[in-house]
């Protein structure tokens, strides 16, 4: 039989932005592996075909970015419970009997970032505001509510997308209107921006800070710029801040072990790596 060296990748449309494959093939370096990790951009039209090709390939399994998430969710033979709630999967799984097996792991890298930045957070000590309601949001609330924080305080600019969380997702989540964000931190403990304001080449976030207090920890899923306006305003005021690095890091060790079979560890020559791109 011929030995074929496992590959995993990740798909998308575009896929360029991605810093995934850097991430995956250093950890093939550095742990000895005789491995593969490539990214493909695939068009809307090409995923289902593609899903079904790409394991006689010697494809193991990917990672899912925009705009396939929801599609490959739809595709997948089975299902985790989070990528279920979440409504989305990012990460996918060839099983040699041939059925595919979608999770999502943008929760769980969201977590394990926040309490790597902040080891001290409480889930309880009180209300979360959260940022944008799009596909990074439904994440963060999933992992937030299961995590057992009191409340989710709820802010978008177009509010009916805000209102479709609050409906899915339970009474803890309470929806302000986007002039009102800055509402939302008073007596918050965490802040989190799930939106893409504030990234490069996007739109400023614009909330007034003048309710946030030294103690709330603030995090932002943008990491183009690493360090936000957000971040260095909430600096300023003494907040303790996480940037959204940390997220992509994490969020790709369950994948990785799955395809590859080790457990990569998250270090400073990861974060490294990832800023040398």
């Amino acid at each position: 039989m011929i030995h074929r060296p496992p590959l995993a990748g990740v798909i998308g449309y575009p896929i360029g932005h991605s810093k995934s494959p850097r991430l995956h093939n250093y950890w093939l370096r550095k742990y000895g592996i005789e491995g593969y990790y490539i990214p493909m951009e695939i068009a809307p039209d090409k995923v289902a075909e593609s899903l079904k090709f790409l394991p006689t390939l010697g494809f193991v399994g990917l990672n899912v970015t925009i705009p396939h998430k929801e599609k490959a969710l739809a595709l997948a033979d089975e299902v985790s419970d989070r990528a279920r709630m979440i409504g989305a999967a990012n990460t996918l799984v060839f099983r040699k009997d041939g059925s595919i097996h979608a999770d999502n792991t943008d929760g769980y890298g969201f977590m394990q970032n926040l309490r790597r930045g902040a080891p001290d957070w409480d889930p309880t000590a009180g209300p979360v505001a959260v940022i944008g309601a799009g596909g990074a949001s439904r994440a963060v609330i999933v992992s937030l509510l299961e995590a057992g924080v009191p409340e989710i305080r709820l802010a978008n600019r177009t509010r009916a997308r805000a209102e479709t969380l609050a409906g899915q997702f339970g009474p803890k989540i309470t929806v302000y209107d986007w002039e009102n964000a800055g509402d939302t931190l008073a007596g918050a403990a965490v802040l989190v921006n799930t939106s893409s304001l504030g990234m490069v080449g996007k739109k400023p976030l614009e909330i007034p800070l003048d309710l946030l207090a030294p103690e709330t920890i603030v995090t932002d899923l943008v990491y183009t710029p690493l360090r936000t306006d957000l971040l260095i305003e909430a600096s300023e005021i003494g907040c303790k801040t996480v940037d959204g690095l940390g997220m992509l890091e994490h969020q790709a060790t369950p994948g990785f072990e799955r395809w590859f079979g080790i457990a990569p560890e998250v270090d400073e020559k990861t974060r490294a790596i990832l800023l040398s791109a």
